[in-house]
């Protein structure tokens, strides 16, 4: 069975959180890090510090959008993030 993930970076050197998802962790993680998403470029490096494994594709990407609504946001900043400086 595959496994998709929604992940929660932390920039370690701005006041930054990015939610995301994709099917491979580590090479995500790799990819941010070494510059090649444009969008976080200015915020690297990064750490994951959360995530969540679903089965699908579709259920990954639906998730992730629900993270970045405002409800979505509060629930991983009161349930998820608690002991983290979210933005």
């Amino acid at each position: 069975m595959p496994q998709w993930y929604v992940y929660i970076l932390k920039s370690l050197v701005k006041q930054f959180i990015y939610i995301g998802s994709t099917n491979n962790l580590e090479r995500r993680l790799l990819e941010y890090n070494k510059g090649l998403v444009q969008s976080t470029k200015a915020f690297r490096p990064f750490n994951i510090i959360a995530y969540v494994a679903v089965s699908t594709e579709k259920k990954a990407r639906e998730l992730e959008h629900y993270f970045k609504t405002g409800s979505g946001k509060a629930i991983l900043k009161k349930r998820i993030l608690a002991n983290e400086e979210a933005d």
